[in-house]
């Protein structure tokens, strides 16, 4: 991606703009996968559920994986018959949305054992699965771990040791996040086995928190899902979103002002950490294409909030950007644009795609929207 070019096409910022061609190469590795095992690819869509990405993945890949109503109506009424499999999984599924999730979602996994004889009546027609947890732990921020003490996702496996209850025909599992190697998911299922040994299960759904695009070996899990299919006759289903979406998104923003605070230099620019909340939550640093790491200088790179915190981390530069001058946050396709906010009444992001070197406005957010979100139904201006 040449940000040059990038700079030079889209007119004002902040800007989130989602790279196409990096998606499609993101899927390759997938679908040898798929080509090889005959492993099923669901998209999930809770790392970004920007319309024009379901419809770009529509027919790449084998469904989608929602987490709640809107995202399962979302996902149907986007794709229609293309959609796929649709497959849910959530602790917060409510019995007056159940008997909706039934007719939209061809799998639903329940949470828990309690959530599954509470709901699974309330609606006919779809696959029943379990999501379990395999009290296995390989995250070190606990914040990220879906197997930490006192998890509230999934069953924990000791109450699944003599099998699955009757009428559940898959199991869900999802241990790892952002992981560059399938170690855990090994032992993950070596862990599994006695459960697999003693149920007549249909499907299993290994989750995400692998970015395949990142590892070069794709042996291992290869081996392992067909080992599934051989020794207990099970269809695979995995579910990536950051590893279709993470290093596919950018964020465009400009410099609106330049000053030294303690001696350090600051810049303030016209996108947020409320564009990217995860900046905040995680103190993560996100990566600016035009940083040098060999440069001289450094400046703070502050967003335009009231927030003290409102900070992407201090950026080395063999010359200091001025104000007005554009830089890019990449890396930022993934749970970025889904969670951002107006705090402070900023606005979100104009939404590009970017397709062959040439952007497209794709959605941009007006002061009605804002208005909408806060003012009353029937109130007037």
């Amino acid at each position: 991606m040449n940000p040059t070019a990038l700079k030079r096409q889209i007119p004002s910022s902040p800007a989130f703009v989602l790279n196409e061609e990096q998606v499609l190469a993101n899927l390759q590795p997938l679908l040898a996968l798929r080509q090889a095992t005959g492993c099923k690819i669901l998209y999930s869509m809770k790392a970004l559920p920007l319309a024009s990405l379901l419809e770009l993945l529509s027919g790449r890949v084998d469904g989608i994986s929602v987490s709640s109503l809107f995202e399962a109506r979302l996902a149907n009424e986007v794709l229609g018959a293309e959609s796929g499999s649709i497959h849910l999984t959530s602790p917060g599924i409510r019995s007056d949305e159940f008997h909706e999730l039934g007719q939209l979602c061809s799998h639903i996994s329940f949470n828990s054992l309690s959530q599954f004889q509470r709901l699974h009546t309330l609606a006919d027609g779809y696959s029943k699965g379990l999501r379990v947890n395999p009290k296995l732990s390989f995250a070190n921020d606990q914040r990220y771990d879906p197997c930490r003490p006192h998890s509230k996702l999934g069953v924990d496996i000791a109450l699944l040791q003599n099998g699955v209850p009757d009428g559940i025909e898959g199991l869900h599992f999802h241990t790892v996040f952002a992981c560059l190697d399938f170690a855990p998911l090994q032992q993950t299922l070596e862990k599994l086995l006695p459960i697999l040994k003693c149920s007549q299960l249909k499907w299993m759904n290994l989750g995400g928190g692998y970015l395949y695009h990142g590892i070069a070996n794709q042996g291992q899990i290869t081996e392992l899902i067909k080992r599934l299919g051989v020794e207990f006759g099970v269809e695979v289903y995995l579910e990536p979103g950051k590893a279709v979406m993470g290093n596919a998104g950018y964020l465009l923003t400009t410099v609106l002002d330049r000053f030294v605070s303690d001696g350090k230099e600051v810049l303030i620019l016209d996108t947020s950490v409320n564009h990217h909340p995860e900046v905040f939550e995680y103190q993560r640093k996100p990566r600016l294409l035009e940083e040098d790491e060999a440069g001289e200088r450094t400046a703070i790179l502050a967003g335009s909030t009231c927030l003290a915190g409102d900070l992407f981390g201090e950026y080395r530069f063999e010359q200091i950007p001025e104000v007005g001058d554009k830089l890019v946050f990449a890396d930022v396709g993934a749970y970025s644009l889904i969670k951002a906010n107006r705090f402070n009444g900023y606005n979100l992001p104009d939404v590009y795609g970017l397709k062959q070197g040439q952007v497209n406005l794709l959605k941009r957010y007006e002061f009605d929207d804002y208005r909408r979100q806060w003012v009353n139904g029937g109130d007037k201006l």
